[in-house]
């Protein structure tokens, strides 16, 4: 019996991995948790595009949007681990999604193959065109004096607007009304009319209204300043360096996809951060490209591990 048990084990071994040297062979499907046009899936589509040509076959994004982009990513973890099923995820769904989802059906550090870093896109922090202050420590003082007439706008629980500013909140000490959407672009609208005062978000989702005089632009959260818009002060020259974050989204395979699944695909997205065309269309958007020590499922892995221990305390604390 136990010879039989060996054999069959060893077959399954063999059969795995005829498979991973053969693959793919057929169009790989992408989800996307969040709807078309958003900063994610404008990642995603741009990386996949240039991953499709080194793997031979096709790459189809399908957005799976709902509950913080935790929708979508349960139904990708529980795809079958062959490798046509990978995820985009991002900040919110393998960073905050424990502390935000009581009943959340899949653990982040636990239940996939990390592939890789695909960008990071930095957060701004921005007002309606006429909110009184001129930079960001005018802001704030204008936050704390006036904790009650001052609303602040999000893209609905977990989206990275979401946390982000409760991030900021909590580090200045206001509690303002929060004001939540059913996504960036209904949010973002309600700030460029002047029907709230203001939110956080990532650079791909304003540069092109803040070039515009739509909205006013306090601060960005990086050490150095975004190429795309050099006249924005970064958090520590605008007098707060302790809020320094970036989102981020990275790609993901169901766990137990063979190894060399995983490594054909982490090679493929790693070339493709490095194809210039695919570059400079992500750094034009604001993005940030990890380094090449950033690159890979090992790091990856390690890097969730610290999001969750990061976000937990900070989400909770203010769910109190």
């Amino acid at each position: 019996m136990r010879k039989c048990i060996l054999a069959l084990a060893a077959a399954v071994s063999l059969a795995g991995a005829a498979q991973a040297q053969t693959y793919p062979q057929r169009p790989i499907n992408m989800v996307v948790p969040f709807a078309a046009g958003g900063p994610t899936d404008i990642v995603a589509r741009m990386v996949a595009e240039n991953m499709s040509k080194t793997l031979g076959q096709q790459i189809v994004v399908e957005n799976v949007a709902g509950a913080g982009g935790t929708t979508g990513i349960t139904r990708a973890s529980q795809a079958k681990p062959d490798g046509y099923t990978i995820m985009m995820g991002h900040m919110g769904t393998h960073g905050a999604a424990p502390a935000l989802y009581a009943n959340l059906k899949y653990d982040p550090t636990k239940d996939f193959e990390p592939v890789g870093m695909a960008a990071g896109t930095p957060i701004l922090i921005v007002t309606k065109k006429n909110f009184p202050a001129k930079d960001l420590k005018e802001m704030i003082a204008y936050l704390k004096a006036n904790p009650d007439k001052v609303n602040q706008a999000h893209a609905g629980i977990g989206a990275v607007s979401h946390m982000t500013c409760i991030l900021f909140n909590s580090q200045i000490g206001v509690k303002p009304t929060a004001v939540p959407y059913s996504g960036t672009g209904p949010a973002l609208n309600d700030l460029v009319s002047g029907q709230v005062d203001y939110m956080c978000d990532q650079i791909v989702n304003l540069v092109s209204q803040i070039k515009a005089g739509s909205i006013k632009a306090m601060a960005i959260a990086m050490p150095e300043r975004s190429p795309a818009l050099p006249d924005v002060p970064t958090t520590k020259e605008a007098g707060m360096p302790e809020y320094e974050v970036t989102a981020w989204n990275a790609i993901f395979a169901p766990k137990d996809t063979p190894k060399e699944i995983v490594t054909a695909l982490s090679a493929a997205l790693d070339k493709a951060l490095d194809d210039a065309p695919t570059k400079a269309r992500l750094l034009e958007l604001g993005a940030v490209l990890p380094t090449k020590a950033e690159r890979g499922g090992d790091w990856l892995g390690g890097f969730v591990k610290k999001e969750v221990a990061r976000w937990t305390p900070v989400l909770k604390d203010a769910s109190k």
